[in-house]
């Protein structure tokens, strides 16, 4: 191994240990699942090399729900896998096993999926169980502009963050009331629509994109130690108007 490769390897390893210490820190009593899932689609698509990541968890009733996404392209193609009730993230969360499509542009399953992922400039994607002991809540997936499947270390690395989180959702509770972890999971996909409207307030306003406006709305949450749900509710009842830090639009 070259000193690059060297230099390389020891600055993934740093990512994958600052990316643990942010999921789990995220795990604080009474925390906020919206936030933990955000966190862990956005370091992980950072961290084996991806362009975008949507996470998909089930409601009360199994369904699966849009709930984190790191742009709006993806955000486009996981609506469109729900719609249709077939897709990747679909099987995953079905078989609790993982999925590769190395070539979107082949092969003739999933059609809706396929041809939104393709509009969306998506060719290849991963997708990976929220899992527990044979108890899964959700699905990730992972897209990339390229085609190409991700490598061994990469799937572990992704599947390991996923589980981390599952496990910090899920915790001894799964074992003491099942009840308990669904109602907060629903509560989880209930805050969203908060969030969208918060969203969609904040970009109105500011003339940010959606993207920009989550962000704002994310990181405000994070430095005043409030809830994502919290905050927004105060910006869609127009009691709390947030400005567009520099940061945020830097990204």
């Amino acid at each position: 191994m070259t000193r690059e490769e060297m230099m390389a390897e020891l600055s993934r390893d740093a990512r994958l240990s600052a990316a643990f210490v942010k999921v789990a820190d995220t795990l604080v009593d009474d925390y906020d699942v919206v936030d933990l899932l955000d966190t862990l689609v956005q370091e992980c698509t950072v961290l084996v090399d991806s362009d975008a990541g949507g996470l998909l968890i089930a409601d009360a009733d199994g369904t699966l729900q849009l709930i984190a996404s790191t742009n709006e392209e993806v955000e486009f193609v996981e609506i469109n896998q729900l719609n249709a009730g077939e897709g990747p993230c679909v099987d995953a969360f079905e078989t609790g096993r993982g999925v590769t499509i190395a070539d979107i542009s082949e092969g003739d399953r999933w059609p809706a999926f396929r041809a939104a992922s393709i509009k969306q400039g998506f060719q290849s994607m991963h997708a990976f169980p929220m899992r527990l002991r044979g108890h899964t809540i959700g699905a990730m997936g992972l897209f990339s502009v390229s085609v190409g499947q991700l490598g061994e270390s990469d799937l572990a690395i992704a599947q390991s963050l996923a589980d981390v989180a599952t496990i910090g959702i899920l915790q001894e509770r799964s074992l003491r009331d099942t009840a308990m972890v669904a109602d907060q999971l629903q509560r989880a996909l209930d805050s969203r629509i908060l969030i969208e409207q918060a969203k969609g307030i904040i970009a109105a306003q500011s003339g940010a994109d959606m993207h920009t406006a989550f962000t704002t709305l994310r990181d405000y949450a994070r430095s005043n130690q409030l809830k994502l749900s919290t905050v927004a509710e105060h910006v869609a009842e127009r009691s709390l108007t947030l400005p567009i830090a520099t940061r945020a639009v830097a990204e």
